[in-house]
């Protein structure tokens, strides 16, 4: 193995023309390390990045968040917070990983002494990816549940129902001549949850996981092999399967929207989703709550923007990008919040009840409130199948994500070893995530989901991003940044991204930080409150992520040498190789770093071998001499 490195090492690098905007129908993959992988076209980038933030937040968090903060007035700091903290972080991530090529722990070559962050990183995604997948599972289960004439969850009368068990057919047949009370009572659907699917009552709570539902652990399984096979071939193949599983929720969204709003009733639950009010700005709550629905919808901080851009050519139009994913993903959101209640409105006219009586957010309304509505419509099982398959196709762009985060990030660490057998390194990945997720399988496995949700990407998560910003903006250098930039992009970032990156986003994230530990709350799970030891659990889960940076810091300093200042000087800067994977691409101060360069100037050899200057090497001539100014500056001081 040692000599196949040398021999790579000693191989000369032949520069190649380079790509320019204008050439749409060219090989993007010229520019591009084919050991490595690449996408096969421009728009594998742009739906993998739709598919990874539209998830199932923007159904079952958004429209629940908008109506509890003050409805149509919540979208004034939720396009704010989008602005401030949002688009500027994400075009960040993107910018990183194109620039370098590399996944969430290999950037950090941009300096050494903070790797700890992509360790982190890699921590969260990994927690993330175990109890995510387990939604899927739990989509898979419904959505095999609506291949029949009668939905199971219809009626009362199941082997699972209790006596509180009370149809909406009842209720409404009810109120007809006189109101029914239903205040101790429970719905169909929701025993059909608890009782039958999560068959909760066999655990008396986390400590007593219970027995394994065999039914959730096969469709658990069936979750795996699907993300395993999509991942297969890197992305390659998931960027093939992103054509299919990032439009396709967008067709079954419209038409559960235009059947909603057809929906007697329908116009009650939307008045109560848009309803502005105003006098909720005044509370830092909604403010706070505009910035975590951005802050997880666009999913920064998890690695996977910037593990997808590094599979970008140099000079892929990142900017542009940024702008599409970010506000088609805003708007995803409201139109989400239209077609879910608007069906809600429907619903509780039928129920006779207040709309906020029905109205719920997460597991609660895609397993239970919808799930019921369903039943409400003619043809119900044909539109419950419909939301769960966006659902699941919803879900598994996210999960795509966070594998290829994980995988990309290990093999590029050691390329040699696990890049050609990088299809068994993801089948391993998937086996062991797989194992870990069998205890949310039991009976007892809500709690230890919720526990996981809660947990494991909240304060950390921040905390690896407040990291990012500001490693890059004050150590590495806005500087230097944007000058990487303009060499991508042959424009440097306005003001407007200068000042979000170096104060506006941090202390925004700063702020949020602070908010979530002195609002902190106990996890709960209906009325079942979680015992202290598994919020200690919970807790060490948040800050293993952080113990990471600190550690990764340890190693870095001990690896140098010299005096304790003198090594975290050396692991605070990029490290030799820092830069442009591609010779050609590599000007000024990356010249010649490569390990085996034999070009002292690839811009020169580029000229002589084609002739004439493209528009990217302006710019490149331009960094040059931008730099060389500054190094003249710096001497004469």
């Amino acid at each position: 193995m040692k000599k196949i490195r040398q021999q790579h090492l000693r191989k000369p690098v032949t520069p190649e023309l380079l790509v320019s905007p204008s050439s749409q129908d060219g090989d993007l993959c010229s520019e591009c390390p084919e050991d490595r992988g690449n996408w096969t076209g421009r728009l594998d980038f742009l739906l993998s990045c739709i598919g990874y933030c539209v998830g199932l937040g923007n159904v079952w968090r958004f429209p629940y968040r908008a109506y509890t903060n003050g409805g149509g007035a919540f979208l004034v700091p939720y396009f704010i917070m989008l602005a401030i903290c949002g688009i500027p972080i994400f075009f960040m991530e993107l910018s990183l990983g194109q620039f370098s090529s590399l996944g969430p722990l290999a950037v950090w070559k941009i300096s050494p002494l903070f790797k700890g962050v992509g360790m982190g990183t890699i921590l969260i995604v990994s927690l993330v990816a175990i109890y995510y997948n387990m939604i899927i599972a739990y989509v898979l289960f419904y959505l095999f549940a609506s291949l029949t004439n009668d939905l199971p969850w219809q009626h009362c009368g199941n082997w699972w129902n209790t006596n509180l068990c009370l149809d909406h057919h009842i209720i409404k047949a009810g109120n007809a001549t006189f109101p029914v009370n239903i205040t101790n009572t429970v719905s169909p659907s929701e025993e059909y949850w608890s009782r039958y699917v999560l068959h909760i009552q066999g655990s008396s709570g986390i400590g007593d996981p219970g027995r394994i539902r065999w039914n959730l652990c096969l469709c658990l399984l069936l979750s795996w092999t699907i993300v395993y096979l999509c991942i297969l071939k890197g992305v390659k193949s998931s960027g093939k399967v992103v054509y299919f599983t990032a439009t396709f929720p967008y067709l079954i969204l419209v038409m559960l929207l235009i059947r909603g709003v057809t929906l007697e009733g329908a116009w009650k639950g939307i008045q109560f989703y848009l309803t502005p009010q105003f006098d909720h700005l005044l509370s830092s709550k909604v403010w706070i709550e505009a910035a975590l629905q951005i802050f997880y919808s666009l999913g920064v901080g998890f690695g996977g923007l910037l593990t997808f851009a590094s599979y970008n050519t140099f000079h892929q139009n990142i900017y542009r990008d940024t702008f599409i994913v970010t506000l088609g993903n805003a708007i995803t959101s409201i139109l989400a919040g239209f077609a879910i209640f608007s069906v809600l409105g429907y619903m509780s006219q039928e129920l006779g009840v207040p709309v906020n009586q029905v109205a719920k957010a997460g597991p609660g309304l895609a397993f239970v409130v919808y799930p019921q509505a369903m039943t409400m419509l003619p043809l119900s099982p044909f539109w419950s199948f419909l939301f769960f398959f966006m659902l699941l196709t919803l879900g598994l762009d996210s999960q795509f994500a966070f594998m290829e985060t994980i995988v990309t990030a290990v093999t590029d660490e050691f390329p040699y070893y696990l890049r050609p057998k990088k299809a068994s390194f993801s089948a391993i990945i998937c086996i062991a995530l797989f194992l870990m997720g069998l205890i949310l399988t039991t009976e007892g496995g809500m709690y230890w989901l919720v526990l996981l949700d809660d947990y494991s990407a909240g304060f950390g998560l921040m905390v690896v991003v407040i990291t990012t910003c500001l490693v890059v903006t004050r150590v590495y250098g806005m500087k230097r940044f944007c000058r990487d930039i303009h060499m991508m992009l042959g424009f440097k970032p306005g003001p407007y991204f200068r000042a979000c990156w170096m104060v506006l986003s941090p202390a925004t994230m700063m702020a949020l930080l602070v908010y979530n530990i002195i609002k902190y709350q106990p996890s709960e799970y209906g009325s079942y409150r979680f015992p202290a030891w598994a919020e200690i659990l919970g807790i060490l889960m948040g800050v293993l992520s952080c113990l990471m940076i600190p550690v990764g810091m340890v190693v870095a300093v001990l690896r140098e040498e010299g005096t304790l200042w003198e090594r975290v000087q050396q692991a605070s800067r990029p490290a030799m190789d820092w830069g442009p994977s591609l010779e050609e691409n590599r000007t000024g101060m990356y010249v010649a770093s490569l390990a085996g360069s034999q070009s002292p100037k690839p811009l020169m050899v580029h000229m002589r071998k084609y002739g004439g200057i493209t528009s990217y090497e302006n710019t490149a001539i331009e960094v040059d001499r931008e730099m060389e100014e500054d190094e003249e500056e710096e001497s004469m001081m």
